[in-house]
């Protein structure tokens, strides 16, 4: 199964997705409610790292594809945007998350940090395959292939680091 009929029976079946999405920020809501000033605490932390990590992880693949469209695929228009599996992810991933910041901070949730490392280090591979792009490097004859890797992974390193450094 490609990426494209993955995407193609979703929009097909809708309500599995609508249902997914709609879903998580309501028991956020609901654990809020609950657990109103006590979402530090053990169980609701938990419960709140199980959101965040259900709703974030298809929020962040939606929003790389549709940088990645946009950017490279130079063909899409903004018209053609799916609803279901490129909006509504990014929709609920921020509701969620607004919804959880409310009632405790993101240093309380096991396992946020290690999620906005990934983020930062997506958003540094874009950066980096955008520069790359509009360079229009064909070929570096004289350069071997070790140090094109080392130099890129060089520039994530760097990337990585300085938005750290920049977010923090």
């Amino acid at each position: 199964m490609t990426l494209r009929e993955l995407f193609d029976y979703l929009s097909a079946n809708p309500t599995v997705v609508l249902a997914f999405f709609l879903v998580i920020p309501v028991i956020a809501l609901f654990a809020n409610w609950i657990a109103a000033g006590e979402g530090h605490t053990s169980p609701w932390k938990y419960l709140y790292s199980a959101l965040v990590f259900l709703v974030c992880v298809p929020g962040v693949f939606a929003a790389a594809l549709a940088v990645y469209l946009f950017i490279f695929e130079r063909g899409g228009s903004i018209y053609n945007v799916n609803l279901l599996t490129q909006v509504l992810p990014i929709a609920s991933m921020i509701l969620t998350l607004g919804i959880i910041r409310r009632n405790t901070p993101f240093e309380y949730v096991p396992g946020f940090g290690k999620l906005s490392d990934l983020i930062l280090m997506i958003a540094s591979v874009f950066v980096l395959m955008f520069f790359i792009d509009r360079l229009h490097l064909v070929a570096w004859v004289y350069v071997p292939v070790q140090w094109l890797l080392a130099i890129v992974a060089g520039l994530l390193i760097l990337f990585r680091f300085g938005l750290k450094r920049m977010l923090s």
